[in-house]
């Protein structure tokens, strides 16, 4: 069964339609400025939970303190 051209040549165009809004959503994904931006909002979400928050600031409180122990011996 035969296809007459008009049919086509609509089915290929919504084709290249189709082809255009996904090739535009996978350039949005991968869009390097969004990732960043995107890990940047998810690690200070992250840190901003108080069972991480709390835990790091004594690390780095630990931290300091042994290194001016060691400096100052």
């Amino acid at each position: 069964m035969a296809r007459d051209p008009e049919t086509i040549e609509r089915d290929i165009e919504k084709a290249r339609e189709a082809l255009a809004v996904t090739l535009d959503r996978i350039g949005e994904k991968v869009n390097p400025k969004q990732l960043a931006d995107s890990a940047r909002s998810t690690v200070q979400a992250k840190f901003d939970e108080p069972k991480v928050k709390y835990p790091l600031i004594g690390a780095g409180l630990l931290v300091g303190f042994l290194l001016l122990r060691k400096l100052w011996r």
